[in-house]
Parts: C-alpha cells; sequence; structure tokens
C-alpha cells in the first residue's frame, strides 16, 4: 500500500513543506527584499528596458519606419567603423586608458590606505581622509575648468610659471602626445582618495595578532606592510579588479569630454568610444554608426570580463567572482 501511495504521487510536483519553506524565507527577508527594490527597478529601466533599441545596429534607421520597421542592412554599419579605421583607434584608446587607470589607480589606491594606516594621529588621520575624499565630489565640469586655467596657452598657470622663469610658453591644447599623461594625472587626482577607502577598510579588518606578532619579530613598518598588509589585500585586490574590468570598455565620458571637448587636434589621443558616439548622435544623427559602436563596447566588455574571470579562477577559485 505504501508502495501505490508512493507512485500516485505526482513525478514533477513540489512538496507543500517546501513551498512553505520558501514561502517563510521571503517573509524573513522582505526587509533585505525591499531595500533590494530600488537597484532592481534601476537597472530594469536603465540597462533591459533599452535592449530591443540594440537593433538599430541592424538596420538603416529612420524615424517613419521606426526601430522595427526601418530596413534591415545586417552588418553593413560595423563594416563601416571596421573600414573607416575609426573602430581600432576607439577601442584601443579606451582600453588603454582603462588599464592605466585600472592599474596606477589600484596601486597608488593601496599605497594611500597603507599611508593613512600608519598615521597615529587620529585628529591629522581624519583630516587627510577628508582631504583626499574631496576631489571625488567635485564636478567634471568644474575640473575642466581647473584644467584649461592650468593648460591654457595665454594664460594659464603652467605656460605663466614657464615665461617668468624664461622659457617658451607651450600650446598644451595642440599637443596630442601630452593629454595621455594629463587625463590620467587628473582621474587618479579625482578618483585616488574615494577609491582607497576599501583598502583602508580591508587593512582595518586584519587581525592585530599578526601584526602584534610581527612587531615582538622586530619587524619595520617596511616588513608588515609586505609581509602582512599587501598579502592580507590580495582577495581585495582582486575582487576590485574583476569589477573594474566589467567597465574597462566603458570610458569616463564626463572627465574627456570636460577636458578635451572637440579640440579635434588631440583627438588621435583622446577620443574614446563614449565621446565619438556622442558626437555621432549630437552632430551627424547618426543612431545607427552609434548604437552599432554601442553594441560592440558591450559585447567586447563581456567577453573579456568573462575570460578574465575564467583566467582568476583557473588561477585561485577564491578569487573569482562567479
Amino acid at each position: 500500500m505504501q508502495l501505490d501511495a508512493r507512485r500516485a504521487r505526482p513525478a514533477t510536483g513540489i512538496p507543500a513543506e517546501k513551498k512553505h519553506s520558501r514561502l517563510r524565507r521571503i517573509g524573513h527577508s522582505k526587509t533585505l527584499i525591499i531595500m533590494c527594490l530600488p537597484a532592481i527597478l534601476f537597472f530594469l529601466v536603465f540597462a533591459y528596458a533599452p535592449l530591443p533599441g540594440s537593433w538599430i545596429a541592424f538596420t538603416n534607421f529612420n524615424y517613419h519606419d521606426g526601430i522595427f520597421g526601418s530596413p534591415f542592412v545586417g552588418l553593413r554599419n560595423f563594416e563601416f567603423l571596421v573600414k573607416s579605421g575609426q573602430l581600432w583607434k576607439l577601442t584601443r584608446n579606451t582600453l588603454l586608458y582603462n588599464l592605466a587607470f585600472i592599474v596606477l589607480g589600484n596601486i597608488v589606491q593601496i599605497a594611500l590606505a597603507v599611508m593613512l594606516n600608519e598615521i597615529r594621529s587620529k585628529y591629522f588621520k581624519k583630516v587627510s581622509q577628508a582631504l583626499l575624499f574631496l576631489p571625488y565630489f567635485i564636478s567634471v565640469v568644474l575640473v575642466g575648468v581647473i584644467a584649461f586655467n592650468l593648460l591654457n596657452y595665454d594664460t594659464g598657470a603652467i605656460n605663466t610659471l614657464i615665461e617668468k622663469t624664461g622659457g617658451d610658453p607651450i600650446k598644451i591644447y595642440s599637443e596630442a602626445g601630452l593629454w595621455p599623461i594629463i587625463i590620467i594625472l587628473f582621474h587618479l587626482w579625482q578618483s585616488t582618495g574615494y577609491g582607497s577607502i576599501v583598502y583602508f577598510a580591508a587593512i582595518l579588518s586584519i587581525d592585530t595578532s599578526l601584526f602584534e606578532a610581527a612587531a615582538i619579530d622586530g619587524a619595520s613598518a617596511w616588513q608588515r606592510t609586505r609581509y602582512v598588509i599587501l598579502p592580507s589585500l590580495k582577495p581585495t585586490f582582486f575582487i576590485l579588479l574583476l569589477f573594474s574590468l566589467g567597465g574597462i570598455m566603458k570610458g569616463n565620458f564626463g572627465l574627456f569630454w570636460n577636458l578635451v571637448g572637440n579640440n579635434a587636434t588631440v583627438y588621435d589621443t583622446t577620443d574614446i568610444i563614449e565621446t565619438s558616439v556622442y558626437r555621432m548622435i549630437i552632430s551627424q544623427n547618426n543612431f545607427t554608426t552609434s548604437t552599432a559602436v554601442g553594441l560592440y563596447q558591450s559585447l567586447f566588455g563581456f567577453a573579456l570580463v568573462m575570460l578574465c574571470n575564467w583566467i582568476v579562477r583557473r588561477v585561485n577559485e577564491d578569487y573569482a567572482l562567479f
């Protein structure tokens, strides 16, 4: 009789106990779910709802026929980008700038966090943190104004100083080779203080017994940093590195546009995907090519994140995102 009763149960049914347990878990987590709703809605509206618009990249878009009624042209928009040579230049600039931001940014952030940890005066440490965080909250428009007042040929502070010392002023806004250094320096100035928060918090979470043991062994400040702090920061570094690689094809449009703007003489070293797409839409109303570039950017970035995560999993599975 027991065998017959078991056979009578539906094979695909979910036991009532499991359903109730799931409902109970949802009920216990309702506060957390409510807190996550704004983030869920944000990604639904701004990340998933616009996805159908990617079809524009494969059409000869016009307003009369709309997104799905415009003539289908396949990969012709991507073919134009490849043949024009713009795609390689934009990809190169975007990748190299972001690699510089990620590598130099993490190195400087770790160094800054270590130095903050070595400060013994609590008052001085708080003042230093406040001053270091301040540039992050300055608008990129104001950053552009600061840069112009420093780099302007006629009245800029740098050229004024060069003239006062007997040198010849430099036409910085015409020298394309100088701008990678300028952009990287402004990015580090604006983001390093805020980015060091995570590393500083990770240092504070290190077991104090490790520092006590190092002090008993007579370790210097550099030895404590090398053998205690830096190894403890490895998991944090790899996680932040993978998060950063997720946006490696996404440039800092606000910073680049406010520093360079429409200065075509330096486009060869400063033009990134975002600024190029913006000019295509604003000046040419070229929605098809700009959408093709944006789609290429997303797919390339996704493939790169998957590849890097796979490599990290092979090296150390604990450091991988998934």
